[in-house]
């Protein structure tokens, strides 16, 4: 297992030693995909292609809109995340450890024998999160749970849930859209990480989900699509979500992706759903992301 002095400096090597403003999204993004590639290498585990895809997602909630704080992980008023793609669980420990809520050098020990941030993002002992995810279409119904305790309770935090879009072939996540529409759930902001790809195939030659955006409306939500890679167009949807509180509507953000955005040879294919970056490959796709640091 690396030691972990060595991992932040050459994560962070980019920088130059130069303060790094892990409240910028951009900046945050580009962290998530640094971390991403330097954890799915050491562990040898998969997925880095949604982990790519949902960078600039899970930066934008971590920068401003989520009200959370690292000192107090379990405060009561602070919004609840339910990353319900839980493959992707090293975008969130990458985000959670850059804002402070455990130690950046603990992402080494990613997917180790003994280590905490297991593969699939785990709850068990881990500042700021909420639930244990991997079972695909369980999240959508937690996070409404949870956004219905809120108004049982008058509690002013919000719910928010990232799905995959592969995910919405689950009928649970359409039982689960229903009922946060009858129950008027508009403190529930849903986010679908939108990169048209599940495990093995495109969604269009697996189930087909268009026309997706009239189905998240014909069920009752307030619905936005937007650039998932611009973080403006993200703040923006965040924003008016909010405002949505009081329509008695819940908001999905349906936000157009590219799997294993950032890394050309990653891009729209899905071999990088399972692959693993390593020789070649690896240096290939650090010398990309080295290019794009902000």
């Amino acid at each position: 297992m690396p030691d972990y002095a060595s991992y932040e400096e050459k994560t962070h090597a980019a920088f130059g030693g130069a303060p790094i403003d892990t409240g910028d999204p951009k900046v945050l993004a580009w962290l998530i995909r640094r971390h991403g590639l330097e954890m799915t290498h050491l562990s040898r585990g998969s997925h880095i292609g949604a982990i790519f895809s949902v960078a600039e997602i899970i930066a934008t909630l971590y920068t401003g809109v989520m009200h959370v704080d690292p000192a107090q992980p379990k405060m009561p008023d602070r919004d609840r995340l339910i990353l319900s793609k839980g493959h992707a669980g090293a975008a969130v420990y990458a985000a959670l450890a850059e804002r402070g809520f455990f130690p950046v050098e603990e992402l080494s020990t990613h997917y180790g024998n003994g280590s905490r941030l297991s593969g699939h993002v785990s709850h068990k002992g881990i500042p700021g999160v909420e639930f244990s995810t991997g079972s695909l279409g369980h999240g959508l119904a937690v996070a409404a749970g949870m956004a219905m305790g809120a108004k049982l309770d008058k509690a002013p935090w919000r719910t928010y849930a990232v799905l995959g879009d592969g995910e919405c072939d689950e009928g649970s996540v359409w039982e689960a859209a229903l009922q946060a529409a009858q129950f008027k759930l508009d403190n529930l902001i849903a986010v679908v990480d939108h990169n048209h790809m599940q495990s093995l195939d495109f969604c269009e030659k697996t189930l087909a989900l268009e026309p997706f955006a009239d189905k998240w409306r014909d069920f009752g939500w307030n619905t936005l699509v937007v650039d998932g890679h611009d973080v403006v167009a993200l703040q923006a949807a965040f924003a008016q979500a909010k405002e949505n509180l009081g329509s008695g509507k819940p908001t999905v953000i349906i936000a157009e992706t590219v799997k294993g955005k950032g890394v050309s040879f990653m891009e729209n294919d899905i071999l990088w759903h399972y692959r693993t970056p390593q020789g070649e490959e690896y240096q290939a796709a650090l010398k990309e992301l080295e290019a794009q640091r902000p």
